[in-house]
């Protein structure tokens, strides 16, 4: 399933605000960063995956549809969902089970307090 193009980031100046003011957690397959912003209508999400994280186009698109399937079923449960939610994909999550991938996706989540 495509994600909606209106929840999307796609502006330099969002991502470089979020990495300046906005809290980063880091775990062994992905970087969570968030920023709330209460002018947003709901959360507004993107996925980074580098050729550092997989060599091999393909293993980044894996990458980036299994990420935006943790969001899909879990964005519901959040706290607030009036924020920026930026995710990096670090080495190792291609080879990384789905499982794997959401749980470490998950606890960063936990530890920036998206969750109650």
């Amino acid at each position: 399933m495509r994600f909606p193009r209106k929840q999307s980031i796609n502006q330099s100046e969002d991502f470089l605000r979020i990495r300046k003011t906005g809290q980063a957690k880091v775990g062994r397959f992905v970087i969570v960063s968030t920023l709330a912003d209460p002018t947003l209508t709901s959360i507004r999400a993107a996925f980074v995956t580098s050729k550092r994280a997989a060599k091999k186009a393909h293993d980044r698109n894996y990458i980036r549809r299994r990420l935006r399937a943790c969001l899909q079923a879990h964005a519901e449960s959040f706290t607030d969902p009036k924020r920026y939610l930026v995710t990096i994909a670090r080495p190792g999550a291609a080879e990384a089970s789905f499982g794997d991938l959401e749980a470490d996706w998950l606890t960063q989540c936990k530890r920036l307090k998206l969750f109650p």
